[in-house]
């Protein structure tokens, strides 16, 4: 079924955007198997404190990027992979690329990042804003109150709630923090599109991140009415967001002789559309079917899955027709923090001796379903389903004297599996079924986490079967790009793969672990839902003293109190 009768030995190159690295992978078309893959480091990485350069500060909550990186992922991990799987570059007929979300950046009509003009560099908005800045949530707020008000008809198809970290919301943000910058921007750009539009040369938008990031629904964005209600000035927004949108598997263009340069592949092979690192993964994991959720756990996670019929799921981050794949509604929820939680425990406040995740996994897995006597809240860095407010943060309960680390991990790992079970049963009471959990991501590999995750959602987990999950669903769309296979579908189909029921519920401890459950959905509704909003007070207090410190002045080492003696 390759090329429709070409040779069987050709490949196609898949490329995974994540948080700090991108990695690539090359894969062969008759079979699906990984033959190459290399990862490149972001030199920069995450921007939260201050701009590079010129060490600019940044408020609490923000989020950026350098687009220069995304190139470099180009320059060094995709002509790596190549190397390492030995193939002949003129054997690679297409690539494709995929990327966390919603991640994205203003430019000039011409694709040049606000961040690489010289008089923009030192202005914070003029950079990539990454998918976890949160520092939109206030201008989130207000879309949502004003489309409530105005019974707007797309809220329902984002559970009610658009997030903080979509484009409408950081567009807004931009606007009114920097309108200078905002004027200069002609386009606002997903970086999932930006960087197709580097490797062909064509400005393409994906029916994907305009569906799910930018509120895109019906064959239209949000009205001109609406916007100019949010802000006069915000009246043009869609001018820079508008344009064709692509389906996934589509061939965007050529590469071009720079990306080729840059890629070491030849010219004018087949490029992909952009798509979103979760979304491509369940072709990856043969999950297109409806009712296979499929949660890409890393440092978030996200849980998508197709469904045959429209259905408005509250608290959900959205449902778009064709948004996974054609032909099918494509839903998603997720948690804005998983593995970043678990790293910030083992980082930050395990102490020497046990500060690993390997060593903390096999003390806590040897402890009794609530033995640490613990519940904690999964929301240190807010909550994204079902709940969409990024003010909220993380809570543990029940800590005494005799608390011990694995303690304190394992309620960070349960807490987590309990935020996933909420998104399931959400779904389920709308009237979408789960039939099945596929887990995708590094996290797959934390065996105690695996088991966690079957006993509190009382559900078999099946795993995928690669260990590079969307750049191998982005290969499997390079191929449909390419003309190797006539859809997403029966690429997935051989190129896809998953070993299904690897973790079975156990029922002694799904029964311990519903009365937990229990317990954590009081502590969810209470804290979430307007019993005490403690934790958004709580991030107003700190947010403006961070400003306040921002401005002041550092004592001198001489004003410094002495800490009281401990004796």
């Amino acid at each position: 079924m390759v090329n429709f009768g070409a040779p069987a030995d050709q490949y196609v190159v898949g490329v995974d955007y994540g948080t700090l690295s991108g990695r690539a992978v090359v894969v062969r078309l008759r079979d699906g198997a990984e033959v190459g893959t290399a990862v490149h480091v972001y030199r920069r990485g995450v921007i939260e404190t201050s701009l590079p350069e010129t060490g600019a500060p940044l408020d609490p909550d923000w989020a950026l990027q350098d687009p220069q990186d995304y190139r470099d992922v180009l320059a060094h991990a995709v002509p790596d992979a190549v190397r390492e799987s030995g193939v002949d570059p003129l054997k690679i007929i297409g690539i494709a690329t995929d990327f966390t979300a919603c991640t994205v950046l203003p430019t000039l009509a011409d694709g040049t990042p606000l961040c690489e003009v010289p008089e923009l560099r030192a202005r914070p908005h003029a950079w990539v804003k990454l998918w976890k800045h949160h520092a939109a949530q206030p201008h989130a707020d207000r879309i949502n109150a004003l489309a409530h008000q105005r019974a707007e008809s797309w809220i329902g198809r984002y559970g009610g709630k658009i997030s903080a970290e979509w484009q409408f919301a950081k567009g807004l943000q931009l606007l009114e923090e920097d309108p200078e910058t905002y004027q200069r921007a002609q386009r606002f750009i997903e970086a999932a599109d930006w960087i197709v539009w580097e490797l062909c040369g064509a400005e393409t938008r994906n029916i994907c991140t305009a569906g799910y990031k930018g509120i895109h629904q019906d064959g239209r964005y949000p009205s001109k009415e609406f916007l100019a209600a949010l802000h006069p000035g915000f009246v043009d927004f869609v001018t820079k967001l508008d344009g064709p949108l692509s389906p996934m598997g589509q061939r965007a263009g050529g590469l071009t002789a720079r990306a080729a340069g840059w890629t070491g592949l030849p010219e004018g092979i087949a490029v992909a559309v952009g798509n979103v690192d979760a979304h491509v993964t369940a072709a990856a994991a043969k999950a297109l079917e409806p009712g296979r959720l499929v949660a890409i756990m890393g440092t978030s996670t996200c849980h998508v899955l197709n469904g045959a019929d429209l259905v408005e799921v509250p608290g959900m981050c959205g449902v778009v027709d064709g948004g996974i794949s054609p032909g099918a509604w494509g839903f998603e929820a997720g948690q804005s923090g998983v593995g970043d939680i678990f790293g910030w425990f083992v980082e930050q406040s395990a102490p020497a001796g046990v500060a690993s995740h390997t060593q903390l996994s096999q003390l806590a897995a040897v402890q009794q379903v609530g033995a640490h006597g613990l519940i904690a809240l999964d929301w240190w860095n807010g909550n994204r389903s079902l709940l969409v407010n990024h003010d909220l943060s993380g809570l543990i309960i029940g800590l005494t004297l005799a608390t011990r680390p694995e303690d304190v991990y394992r309620a960070l790992l349960e807490s987590t599996a309990y935020g996933t079970r909420m998104i399931i049963e959400a779904f389920e009471a709308a009237g979408v079924p789960v039939n099945e959990i596929v887990v995708a991501g590094g996290l797959a590999a934390n065996d105690l986490l695996m088991r966690i995750y079957a006993d509190v959602t009382n559900r078999p987990l099946s795993i995928i079967g690669s260990a590079q999950g969307p750049a191998l669903g982005s290969a499997i769309h390079a191929a449909v790009a390419a003309g190797a296979y006539p859809d997403v579908y029966a690429a997935a189909a051989v190129m896809g793969r998953v070993d299904r029921d690897v973790y079975r519920p156990d029922p002694d401890r799904v029964s311990s672990y519903d009365a937990l459950y229990a317990e954590y959905r009081s502590l969810h509704d209470h804290f979430g839902r307007g019993g005490d909003d403690v934790m958004s007070r709580l991030r107003a207090i700190r947010n403006a003293a961070g400003r306040a410190n921002l401005n002041a002045t550092p004592p001198s080492t001489a004003d410094r109190s002495v800490p009281p003696s401990s004796t």
